[in-house]
């Protein structure tokens, strides 16, 4: 069998019944959970060298730990000289196991590497039980080597949860481990 995350084991054995008793949920299935994280790096400034967007998809693919999809543009935009159907981004979608992984390491590893760091805000929440934050520069995160970044570049982080309002997301993700600033 194959061993589960402790993060999954913890949400599973300590937070639903803390959730359960701090909102009142008759049905286990109310109690909100993360259902999926979202990287999303836009790369429009190196549009033009596919080395560059190469490396940076690369880079995007061992901070997600699996292979991360090209964005295209819908339509052209002459004033930032985008052509329909031209690589812009890259994302990826993490569900199940890697996406406790990677929650894991960004709490544990990545986050405690930022210079100065007192939390993150939580004023990103959508109004859906959705959070999104920033991150602005890929060198937090162990699996990028220094010596091979050819640019700095920052990431969108997105948690998708089954909340229904911001107050039981935020909750949720307080409760898996993610430093709010106070």
């Amino acid at each position: 069998m194959k061993e589960q995350n402790q993060t999954l084991k913890r949400y599973r054995e300590e937070i639903v019944p803390a959730l359960i008793k701090e909102f009142g949920y008759k049905n286990i299935n109310e109690v909100p959970k993360l259902v999926k994280i979202v990287l999303n790096m836009g790369l429009g400034d190196v549009k033009d060298n596919s080395k560059s967007f190469n490396t940076a998809v690369e880079e995007l693919g061992l901070i997600a730990g699996q292979k991360p999809v090209t964005t295209k543009a819908k339509k052209a935009i002459s004033n930032f000289k985008v052509r329909a159907g031209m690589k812009i981004g890259a994302k990826v979608t993490l569900r199940g196991t890697r996406m406790y992984e990677f929650f894991d390491r960004l709490t544990a590893i990545a986050l405690p590497r930022v210079r100065d760091f007192r939390g993150i805000s939580d004023k990103s929440f959508d109004g859906r039980g959705n959070y999104s934050m920033g991150i602005k520069e890929q060198l937090i995160f162990p699996e990028i080597s220094y010596d091979k970044v050819e640019k700095i570049r920052g990431l969108d982080v997105s948690f998708i949860t089954t909340a229904k309002t911001d107050a039981e997301a935020k909750a949720l993700l307080k409760a898996l481990g993610l430093p709010f600033a106070r």
